[in-house]
């Protein structure tokens, strides 16, 4: 590479030293060798170009629906990633929990959204559930994590067992 750089170098001594009318020593008798050939990199080896967070909302929709009362645990097995019919009792009791201790209507926030350092293709995030007195300190911070399906959001089952009272 110092050799290529030195010739590179040589030759532009020696052109720029014939346009004004001087003469180089070296410069006549040594062709300047051709550039080298640039190395190119397949789209195999290149690294991928990293994808966009999802909004709050994508996430929070999800904790949204499984905090809803109003949806059948049953419907709220597609937004956890390996539900299974058992558990459809616990979000159901989930949603009751919430409404019974005084989170209704419940608030959701996320923020801190970070890719996983685990999991590629998961998200983290800090999700706050609040109720409709924030006065009343009635808000609690889970760190979740949401796995991407089907154009969406669900969350993974390790982060369900957080939510979900008793064993799941």
């Amino acid at each position: 590479v110092l050799e290529i750089a030195l010739r590179r170098a040589l030759g532009a001594l020696c052109v720029a030293g014939a346009a004004v009318g001087f003469v180089v020593s070296g410069c006549a008798a040594r062709p300047i060798p051709p550039p080298p050939t640039p190395i190119t990199v397949s789209s195999a080896m290149a690294p991928a170009a990293p994808a966009v967070l999802p909004a709050p909302e994508a996430l929070t929709d999800v904790v949204y629906r499984l905090a809803d009362p109003a949806v059948p645990g049953a419907d709220k097995l597609g937004l956890v990633d390996g539900a299974t019919a058992a558990q459809a009792a616990g979000w159901d009791g989930f949603a009751a929990a919430l409404r019974d201790g005084g989170f209704s209507p419940v608030t959701v926030t996320a923020t801190d959204i970070r890719w996983s350092e685990t999991t590629p293709g998961d998200v983290l995030a800090t999700v706050a559930i609040a109720g409709p007195q924030p006065d009343r300190g009635a808000e609690f911070r889970f760190p979740l994590e949401f796995r991407p399906r089907d154009g969406g959001w669900q969350l993974t089952q390790d982060t369900a067992e957080l939510l979900l009272p008793g064993p799941s």
